[in-house]
């Protein structure tokens, strides 16, 4: 199975459609700078980098990984991925170490039974919100904490609709993963209040319309 298109700038090319235990993997492309949401576990990366070229973008094109969060199935393939593209990898500080350092428990590789490649993060973010050009379009992206404590959404309007990259929406909590359940909570608020009308989530696919968005967020208050 190839890539599946979202809107006109938005693919999925990673998940189940590249190898078991992947999370999503999404393509975001004007046509000619693109980024990537997340990499997966890297058990994947030649069925993503193909399904990349099977929607016409050229791999030196993406600019930019973000990787919403630390953990392994989002992770994994963030090392072979940046050398493919020479792409930036873009993080937020409170994950970004456990990365970088190669931290198995934390990042959870060890759940996979694997281990986390040390993996250098070019773009720290600090701030609850940066925004980002990749060619043409700008893409927001918004701290959200609870998950782990540096995971972050990604916003971008796409064919005249909000889109929300909502990678882990669904949690878990666990005291490995260094998770707060106020934090999230709180931060599943937020995203309620985004009203978004496209949501990519990183294990349950894509919602279209702004009442599915909201019934699938409301369902994990």
């Amino acid at each position: 199975m190839g890539a599946q298109k979202v809107t006109s700038n938005i693919y999925l090319v990673g998940g189940d459609i590249s190898a078991p235990g992947d999370a999503a993997v999404y393509l975001i492309t004007d046509g000619n700078k693109s980024a990537l949401v997340d990499t997966g576990t890297g058990k994947g990366i030649s069925a993503i980098t193909r399904n990349i070229g099977g929607t016409g973008t050229d791999l030196k094109s993406i600019e930019l990984i973000f990787l919403t969060h630390c953990h392994y199935d989002h992770t994994g393939g963030a090392l072979s991925m940046r050398e493919k593209t020479s792409a930036k990898i873009v993080m937020h500080k409170l994950d970004a170490v456990y990365v970088t350092e190669g931290d198995s428990e934390t990042t959870a590789a060890s759940w996979y039974g694997s281990m986390m490649k040390k993996t250098p993060v070019d773009i720290i973010i600090e701030k609850e919100k940066e925004v980002f050009k990749v060619g043409e379009m700008e893409i927001s992206v918004w701290h959200t904490p609870g998950h782990s404590p540096g995971s972050f959404v990604l916003t971008m309007m796409s064919d005249g609709k909000l889109v929300l990259f909502g990678q882990d929406v669904h949690g878990p909590l666990h005291p490995a993963l260094k998770s707060n359940r106020e934090k999230y909570r709180n931060s599943l608020e937020f995203l309620l209040s985004l009203n978004a009308d496209i949501l990519c989530e990183g294990h349950y696919g894509v919602f279209h319309g702004k009442d599915k968005v909201r019934k699938f967020i409301q369902s994990f208050l």
